[in-house]
């Protein structure tokens, strides 16, 4: 097979009209007679909604219908992922329970955006307010406020994974390196805000939505409201970014759905950006207490860790995953004796948590590369031969980690040391420190095992299937139920297509998000997986497509079909191009129904389904160069460095574009963003995103290992870049600041946290 398309720098199609204002964003859509929504929110973290007063709000010019409380009891939402144990497993989605500012109480309809804004304000709420409790470590203190009274605790789930007796392998380990690490809360902060608009005629209900996962989406709202799944119809054209955060249906958006239902018009609303920090899902917060055991030799002997992660308010779509994954992802790319990781999930008065990119990998490899640095410089052993010490090599691959995870194929020793041949110190003498840390992972990518996700408390398949249809001058559709989030899934579709088939890329079109025109996609793009395995179904429809084609023309050749080739437009005879005929003339038959060989149906459509028998793992290695100013504690990111292997690259460019923009997230997490709040359950205002000023050139080196499992060798890469910039910014500055290395722990590492240290 001539791979024409794939491997190649082809320029991404979705960009025309992304550039040129010509999106199907959400906000662009336009419905006759369209009704406007407001949410009425909490304005206190933890309480009871004692009363609603409506009366003068319904009576104003405008108003079309509010809705509150005691208007849908029973409208409930699912926690699709089951932690051991979790004491909940669906929540309100209107509470008169009280459990964090920003928590929707009551949804305003009015001819008009501002005539819904107007009448919000108006609404009386009356409030009884409790004490709130903010952050897990309080809220696992004695004492503390409960957000469920009931269950007298508010530890939602508890379990462990790895090794029984990883504690006592510490315990009689040379060297132990205990510290314990705190992540801030960081938003995932799209640039298209959440929006929906809906409508119901009575019968069927369609819903415009900015979604990650459309299908998920309809399950949920037909069975919130008790409708068919055929009577839901969920759009997602072009979705503005969603980093995780779209990934589920949420209770605003529910409630959106419901007045079209009641009104029986279309109901349009888009988050706020006033909304954002108390609305969308948050992620990341969490505090590890760490211990790595090291033999005298620097061998690694355990690794222990305790997470508490602060879940919000309850657990939202994906419960506990984030940290389970955490918990899962612990050992990186290195041998251990023992593994043992506690994960506890703690209610607090805080937004639900919820996905972001990179889903826990970045907090497991934070504490797992600082345990290791700081082991090196405790012993004296450089930080990347320590690495390269107790690193699996190729020959061990594949490898099932300590916590069950099947690591399939790489060289991580290569991407190390790679990287360390990149990495040049930046040396200018203006009063600053300097520092460079490292950091190595291995990422969970190809989310998809359906038998797997059944195990770990998933309730949803991770399959994703393809149809794939050759018309009769042809031209090529591909129906996916993936969905595009700016990751470039409609570009490399479509180059995957064009090889297989056969076919040049101008000929291929890509059909996605919509649920009345595309296959179901249970969990959609989300975790790495819509070029893994939404690409492993093409590849194998494409397969079945190029058989049919080629059955048709050994009919029509009378020759055998191992000695014919598809090349240039035609079926030809190996050696012999003179016996040949063409792909239009083939397609022209199919269709028609025209001289096919016994046994072979009319039409060129295969439907083909992708269910991975293991996960893929991506890898990758990270420097960063820093500079530290001691008069103000300021950490400037001045170089930074990426290796990475996602296995086969069917769009290079695509690839480095996402592994940039992932890292300038991550540079976020490390330095600026951070959701705080007050004691009372407020959160601040202020959050900071990296600007071009925080984020430098980054060099990205791409190595090409191919998956064993995926059909074409592609592993995930959305989130590769995200994982390693935490640990190797905290590396580098506690590199540049070696008086406090030992308690470079907390990220972001803002200028006071950093200034903090160096006069603590």
């Amino acid at each position: 097979m001539d791979d024409r398309y794939v491997g190649a720098r082809t320029p991404r199609r979705e960009d025309a009209r992304l550039l040129t204002g010509k999106a199907r964003y959400v906000g662009a859509v336009r419905l006759p007679g369209t009704a406007h929504a407001q949410v009425v929110r909490s304005p206190v973290a933890h309480g009871r909604l004692l009363g609603c007063d409506t009366e003068a709000v319904r009576a104003l010019p405008g108003v079309l219908d509010v809705i509150t409380p005691a208007d849908a009891p029973d409208l409930r939402l699912p926690c699709v992922s089951v932690a051991p144990g979790q004491r909940m497993t669906s929540y309100r989605v209107l509470d008169d329970e009280i459990r964090y500012a920003g928590q929707p109480l009551a949804v305003v309809v009015a001819h008009t955006p501002e005539a819904a804004r107007d009448a919000a304000d108006l609404i009386d709420l009356e409030l009884e307010e409790l004490p709130a409790v903010v952050g897990a470590e309080r809220a696992l203190a004695a004492g503390a406020p409960l957000l469920y009274p009931e269950l007298g605790t508010n530890v939602l789930t508890d379990f462990t994974l790895g090794d029984a007796d990883c504690a006592a392998a510490v315990a009689g380990a040379v060297h132990v390196v205990e510290m314990t690490f705190t992540m801030g809360r960081c938003s995932p902060y799209p640039i298209e805000p959440r929006g929906v608009v809906a409508c119901y005629d009575g019968d069927e209900l369609t819903v415009h939505i900015s979604s990650q996962a459309p299908h998920h989406v309809r399950e949920h709202l037909a069975d919130a409201f008790r409708l068919g799944h055929d009577q839901v119809r969920v759009i997602s054209r072009d979705t503005g970014g969603g980093f995780g955060a779209k990934e589920h249906l949420y209770p605003d958006e529910a409630l959106i759905c419901l007045a079209a239902r009641r009104l029986g018009r279309p109901v349009s609303w888009s988050e706020a950006p006033g909304d954002r920090l108390t609305a969308t899902l948050a992620a990341r917060a969490a505090v590890h207490r760490g211990r790595l055991a090291l033999d005298g030799g620097g061998r690694f002997v355990a690794l222990d860790v305790d997470v508490i992660g602060d879940l919000g308010a309850h657990p939202a779509n994906n419960g506990a995953a984030t940290f389970a994954v955490t918990a899962t992802m612990m050992p990186g790319p290195y041998r251990f004796d023992r593994v043992a990781v506690r994960v506890r999930g703690v209610a607090t008065n805080t937004t639900p948590a919820g996905s972001y990119r990179g889903f826990g990998q970045p907090e497991a490899t934070l504490t797992r590369e600082r345990l290791i640095d700081e082991a090196a410089r405790r012993l004296g052993f450089d930080p990347i031969e320590l690495r390269l010490r107790n690193m699996l090599g190729p020959g061990e691959l594949p490898y099932t980690t300590r916590v069950h995870q099947p690591y399939d194929s790489g060289d991580y020793p290569r991407a190390l040391r790679t990287l360390r041949d990149l990495v040049k110190p930046v040396e200018r003498d203006d009063g600053r420190r300097r520092g460079i840390g490292y950091s190595c992972h291995v990422e969970t990518t190809g989310m998809g095992p359906s038998t797997d996700l059944r195990g770990a408390g998933i309730q949803a398949g991770g399959y994703e299937s393809v149809v794939l249809r050759m018309e009769q001058d042809t031209s090529v559709v591909v129906s996916s139920g993936v969905v595009s989030i700016g990751q470039g899934i409609e570009t490399t579709l479509a180059q995957l297509a064009a090889d297989r088939v056969g076919v040049p890329i101008d000929r291929v079109r890509v059909v996605l998000g919509d649920t009345a025109a595309t296959p179901y996609s249970a969990i959609g793009s989300i975790a790495s997986r819509s070029m893994a395995v939404g690409g492993g179904a093409l590849a194998r429809a494409a397969a079945r497509l190029r058989d049919k084609l080629v059955a048709i023309a050994a009919h029509r050749l009378e020759a055998a079909p191992g000695d014919l080739e598809l090349a240039d437009g035609v079926v030809r005879v190996k050696g012999d191009p003179r016996a040949s005929v063409t792909l239009r003339e083939l397609a022209t038959s199919a269709w028609r129904g025209w001289d096919l060989p016994e046994g072979v149906t009319p039409g060129l459509e295969e439907r083909a389904s992708y269910d991975p028998a293991a996960y893929t793992f991506a890898y990758g290695a990270h420097a960063a160069a820093v500079a530290v100013d001691p008069e103000t504690g300021a950490v400037e990111v001045e170089r930074y460095w990426v290796v990475n292997d996602s296995g086969v690259l069917v769009n290079p460019a695509v690839v480095e574009g996402q592994l940039r923009g992932a890292v300038a997230q991550g540079i976020g997490q490390a330095l600026t963003e951070e959701i705080v709040y007050t004691a009372d359950g407020q959160p601040m205002a202020d959050y900071l995103l990296p600007t071009a000023r925080e984020v430098p050139d980054i060099e990205v080196v791409m190595l090409r290992t191919p998956s064993p499992i995926t059909p074409g060798g592609m592993k995930g890469c959305g989130e590769s870049g995200t994982i390693g910039p935490p640990a190797a910014v905290a590396n580098a500055v506690a590199a540049a600041l070696p008086e406090i290395a030992e308690r470079v722990t907390d990220v972001p590492l803002t200028p006071q946290a950093v200034w903090s240290l160096l006069r603590t």
